[in-house]
């Protein structure tokens, strides 16, 4: 005996729309981001009652490989040097073109501790120190919310600049 066919529909019409919704999960890609530059601009020591900081310039590419605009609500990550967290970055409000990217200054005063000293130290003499940044991002859906993402590796490589300071 065969079930009547609003039954049939109401157990068909469920798995076409998970089916149909397939492919669009697997075409929707994660923006990703990319450290164009790191520049440590200098280092103060710590006067009147103010802590010793290190001015930290960031330049990140955040790319979009979808064919729709994105707008990231906000960008997160923590700050790691030499496998020493020294600070965190907050970027709100990125809006991607289609298939495009956008270029993202944050312009950082990181307290400098103990810690951290020696990483700010070997990059003020020109050493090298390997960075990462570790974070979530948000995205701005309209109507269907703002998921976060992560956390996850945001972007990591190796930072070595100019010397800024002589000894």
């Amino acid at each position: 005996m065969r079930p009547p066919l609003a039954v049939t529909r109401l157990v068909l019409l469920p798995l076409a729309a998970l089916v149909s919704c397939a492919p669009l999960q697997q075409a929707v890609k994660v923006p990703t981001m990319k450290v164009e530059g790191i520049r440590l601009n200098r280092l103060t020591l710590p006067s009147g009652g103010r802590p010793a900081t290190a001015n930290v310039t960031l330049k990140l590419r955040v790319n979009n490989p979808n064919a729709v605009p994105v707008r990231l609500a906000n960008i997160f990550a923590s700050v790691i040097i030499d496998g020493e967290k020294v600070g965190d970055v907050n970027l709100p409000n990125v809006n991607l073109p289609a298939s495009g990217e956008a270029l993202q200054d944050a312009n950082l005063d990181i307290p400098v501790t103990l810690p951290t000293a020696g990483a700010f130290l070997k990059v003020a003499r020109g050493q090298q120190v390997s960075y990462r940044l570790d974070g979530t991002f948000t995205a701005d859906l309209g109507g269907l919310g703002r998921p976060t993402f992560g956390p996850f590796t945001l972007a990591q490589g190796v930072w070595k600049q100019a010397p800024i300071v002589p000894f």
